[in-house]
């Protein structure tokens, strides 16, 4: 039996670039995820205590934040740069196809100071700003249905 050590060091690949991320192994059925800028999330099974993120929050997680930052601006234009969004991706694999089916984006965010007209225009805009902007999104099309809420309404594609 080989003695593991405590430091685990990410790998160097000839193929780093822009964008590239790594995993590496910290215990048994327990990694951390790096990327270039240095930043660090920890990954593991469902079956482990403690702090982490499985693979499958990790694609939600990555679909509500891709969903966020493709309304923000235009969300701000209109409500000021210090509003409130929460963003949240449900969903669960399907056991027997081993898949995600359906993912459901909530984008929480209070537009009742705008104007009926107003709010539904901006639905609108945030809706056709996730639809071209969210490459997460683009990038599961076809193999995820994934509906958005919007302050309560359904964003139909377009």
């Amino acid at each position: 039996m080989t003695d593991q050590t405590t430091d685990h060091a990410h790998a160097v690949s000839e193929r780093i670039g822009p964008g590239s991320v790594s995993v590496v192994r910290t215990a048994p059925r327990r990694y951390e995820g790096l990327n270039e800028r240095g930043a660090t999330v920890q990954i593991g099974g469902t079956e482990l205590e403690g702090e982490h993120f499985t693979p499958g929050e990790l694609l939600k997680l990555a679909l509500a934040g891709c969903v966020a930052l493709s309304v923000d601006r235009v969300t701000a234009r209109r409500l000021g740069d210090d509003f409130a969004m929460t963003v949240w991706a449900h969903g669960r694999s399907d056991e027997e196809s081993n898949r995600y089916q359906h993912i459901e984006e909530e984008v929480i965010v209070d537009l009742s100071v705008l104007d009926p007209a107003d709010r539904d225009k901006l639905v609108g805009i945030m809706g056709r700003a996730i639809e071209k902007g969210c490459t997460v999104g683009r990038s599961v099309e076809g193999a995820i249905d994934v509906d958005t809420d919007i302050d309560g309404t359904r964003v139909e594609a377009h």
